[in-house]
């Protein structure tokens, strides 16, 4: 029996990605036909290397009736791209520059900011970790960088970001010495941001995560005038004050057109180790009602849990110690939807963002 590549390409418009609604036969890249074995290529434009088993599973399913009794084989490839318009100038070295913000601190914004960096590494793509946090940088504790690490010098306008869990990772805090605060003003900080993000000598990264501070101030702007942003993520918590104030994160990015990829509500349930008694703490379906109210989605519902705070500060996040639990598998759901999402602006072509020029009055 021999099957033709117009067979498999309509065989596969039967089934199609969970992700983004492509239908597979628009991801196909080649098919090679040897005797009674047939090889079918597909190219995704967004990392899911946690779904590859399910996605080879749904492709031979989609061909069996084409294929007949030959053996199926399915690689799988991933070429991300931009997601935002080419005219805009970007970051050496990065594809997607991606932001994580919050409207208040203490909400969790760098735990969700670094696994979600991890997540996105676990499911196959090259990744980047950017503490934008300038005034209280975390990354080097929850990473578990040494103190004494600092990124190799290349010449007097570029340095090597530290690569740790697989990740490209650059600090103020890789470059200051000890516990050293950085007293300055907001220009003084927005300056030291901007020669992070341009100093640095980003390699082919498909995605640039920047944990932001809290708040709608400097260092926000300066990320909207210096780098093409694909999209940014709130984190709140359900509380009431922290949702009114990640109402005005969301308000701040769509100042500066800049997309809402959706919302991460954090300390949403907490599940009594002893009973599994689940309890809403800090109130309930506050997360979901904003992104009903601004249009956009709830991307996922972290549990109020030790152990995340335990693994955090111990430099080794859920994400790398415990890769099965549940916490982890959440962050790989939301990097997969979140990268699925830029990947569809792509193929949209709905993204226009351009280079935002703020005046200062006085």
């Amino acid at each position: 029996m021999s099957v033709s590549y117009d067979e498999i390409k309509d065989a596969l418009r039967k089934a199609s990605d969970p992700y983004t609604g492509i239908e597979f036969a628009n991801c196909l890249d080649g098919v090679s036909v040897e005797k009674e074995r047939v090889v079918i290529q597909l190219e995704f434009g967004y990392p899911a290397e946690g779904k590859r088993e399910e996605t080879i599973a749904s492709v031979r399913a989609a061909v069996a009736a084409v294929c007949g009794g030959m053996e199926v084989e399915v690689e799988l490839g991933m070429n991300v791209l931009p997601s935002v318009p080419g005219k805009v100038p970007r970051v050496e070295g990065v594809k997607n520059v991606i932001a994580v913000a919050s409207g208040k601190g203490g909400v969790g914004k760098s735990t969700v900011a670094v696994n979600l960096a991890l997540a996105l590494s676990k499911e196959g793509a090259s990744v980047g970790l950017l503490d934008g946090d300038i005034y209280g940088p975390s990354m080097g504790m929850m990473l578990g960088v040494p103190e004494a690490a600092r990124p190799r010098v290349i010449d007097e306008n570029s340095m090597e970001p530290i690569t740790v869990h697989g990740m490209q990772c650059m600090s103020l805090a890789f470059v200051m010495s000890g516990n050293m605060p950085a007293v300055w003003r907001g220009p003084m900080a927005s300056g030291a941001f901007q020669q992070l993000i341009e100093q640095t000598a980003w390699q082919a990264v498909d995605y640039l995560v920047v944990d932001l501070p809290p708040g709608t101030g400097d260092i926000q702007l300066t990320l909207a005038q210096k780098a093409p942003v694909s999209g940014a993520i709130i984190v709140t918590t359900p509380q009431d004050i922290a949702l009114l104030d990640a109402v005005k994160g969301i308000e701040m990015f769509r100042t500066v057109e800049i997309p809402v990829i959706g919302l991460v509500e954090n300390m949403s349930v907490h599940i009594c180790t002893n009973c599994g008694h689940r309890e809403h703490l800090f109130g309930e379906g506050g997360g979901a009602e904003v992104t009903r109210t601004y249009e956009t989605e709830l991307l996922a519902e972290l549990p109020l849990s030790g152990d995340i705070r335990a693994l955090s500060d111990s430099g080794t996040p859920p994400v790398v110690s415990d890769p099965d639990g549940e916490v982890a598998q959440i962050f790989r759901e939301t990097a997969r939807r979140i990268a699925a999402d830029l990947h569809k602006r792509v193929i949209e072509h709905k993204v226009v963002i351009p280079i935002v020029q703020i005046h200062d009055p006085s």
